[in-house]
């Protein structure tokens, strides 16, 4: 049996991680919207659950790991026009560039990338089943869920019903209640799909809760994304999930990645204080931002600052340094067994899973790294050789470690 805990954003608790029979689990983290370069932000949020979906691996988990591409956008049709291109020539194009940045940064994780344009059909089928069971109507402007017909409405992030109705979305005059959202769009001018409805396109809720059921069905253990989507986007998906598929809960534990903030404050086109993850890349190595974004809890917000990446790069330099001389160590007759020194990295690795397994507390696990270079470095200076079994056991442990953050290149 698999144990670990994490903290769950619908409960706002931590809760056992229960894990399907055979050890099967299904993960949805909200991918990017492919209208510009993917920014530090995604970065943050693609690492940390990068590094949890290979720790749930290295757990034993039988995982199959879906991220969602959005290529139906407003902001990407507004773009295409701006630059006169095709809408889905330039997603295409920053596609490519998305896939481009997680080899760049060793996200190596995902099974299967899902773009929205790829399930029109499926959407359709969603919001006319949604519209039969009294979820969802149409009106002159498209077709919105109605937010006072699912009583958990406001759960996740934590809102009473007043609370939420100050908050309107998607002013429009035609809509019964003011915080009701779009599913689908009425409009003439392309990109558009037919429908039951005339030709639109679909909200973006819908498109990746149609995503999440058509290829993990109505309910799945896991979905993950930054702490901005819990409201509108993940509480929205909840509601749709809920009302089509008919189980409760949706999904069954949310896990959300904190702000990334420049100077203090949130990352952000308005405030023009993006940095590109290409643009990083000029300069530093993958292995540094991962050190970086690990070092501090997913669920934590994360200041980005110049000089704790140049610690950043110091402390993976002396870790590499350190490993790779022990590796370089001659083998011999040595027997570090009595000296202490498997019993110890073994003991390590033992608080790095007993770290890892309390919400994924990657900061803790980190510093165990650390202690276990540290440990090594010791042994290095003082021993001319090392006993061949011994060194064999540490460095798989040691590798093995360091790959579910992919810190290290040995």
């Amino acid at each position: 049996m698999i144990e670990l805990r994490i903290y769950n954003t619908l409960t706002k608790r931590k809760e056992d991680l229960k894990v399907p029979r055979g050890n099967k689990l299904k993960i949805f983290v909200c991918g990017p919207t492919v209208y510009d370069y993917c920014h530090l932000g995604h970065a943050r949020t693609f690492i940390a659950f990068d590094a949890i979906a290979k720790y749930l691996r290295f757990k034993g988990c039988d995982l199959f790991f879906l991220m969602n591409i959005t290529d139906v956008a407003e902001k990407l049709i507004e773009k295409s026009r701006e630059v006169g291109m095709n809408f889905l020539e330039l997603s295409k194009k920053f596609e490519r560039y998305f896939h481009e940045d997680l080899d760049s940064l060793g996200i190596d994780s995902i099974d299967v990338f899902a773009r929205a344009s790829d399930h029109i059909t499926g959407i359709i089928e969603q919001i006319q089943k949604l519209i039969e069971d009294g979820f969802a109507y149409e009106t002159d402007t498209g077709v919105y869920f109605n937010v006072k017909k699912f009583p958990d409405y406001g759960r996740l992030s934590n809102q009473t019903k007043d609370e939420i109705s100050l908050r309107p979305l998607e002013l429009c005059l035609t809509k019964k209640n003011p915080e009701d959202f779009s599913l689908w769009r009425k409009v003439e001018k392309e990109p558009v799909w037919d429908s039951p409805w005339g030709s639109g396109r679909p909200g973006w809720h819908i498109e990746d809760t149609a995503i999440a059921v058509k290829w993990l069905g109505s309910q799945y253990e896991l979905h993950g994304g930054a702490i901005e989507l819990i409201f509108p986007h993940h509480e929205a998906e909840i509601a749709q999930g809920e009302a089509f598929g008919g189980k409760k809960p949706y999904v069954k534990y949310w896990a959300h990645t904190g702000l990334l903030k420049i100077d203090r404050r949130k990352m952000s086109k308005s405030l023009e204080n993006m940095i590109s993850i290409r643009d990083f890349m000029k300069y530093y190595d993958r292995k540094v931002l991962r050190y970086y974004f690990l070092s501090t809890h997913y669920r934590r917000s994360v200041n980005f600052n110049e000089k704790e990446i140049k610690k950043s790069e110091a402390n993976i330099k002396s870790i590499e340094d350190v490993i790779r001389n022990f590796k370089n160590l001659p083998e011999g007759k040595d027997f570090s067994d009595k000296l202490g020194l498997v019993e110890d990295i073994e003991n390590f690795e033992r608080e790095f899973i007993k770290s890892m397994d309390d919400d994924f507390d990657t900061s803790k696990a980190l510093r165990i790294i650390s202690r276990i270079a540290y440990r090594l470095r010791t042994f290095t200076k003082n021993h001319k050789e090392i006993e061949k079994t011994s060194k064999k056991k540490i460095l798989k442990i040691v590798i093995k470690l360091a790959r579910i953050f992919g810190i290290l290149d040995f």
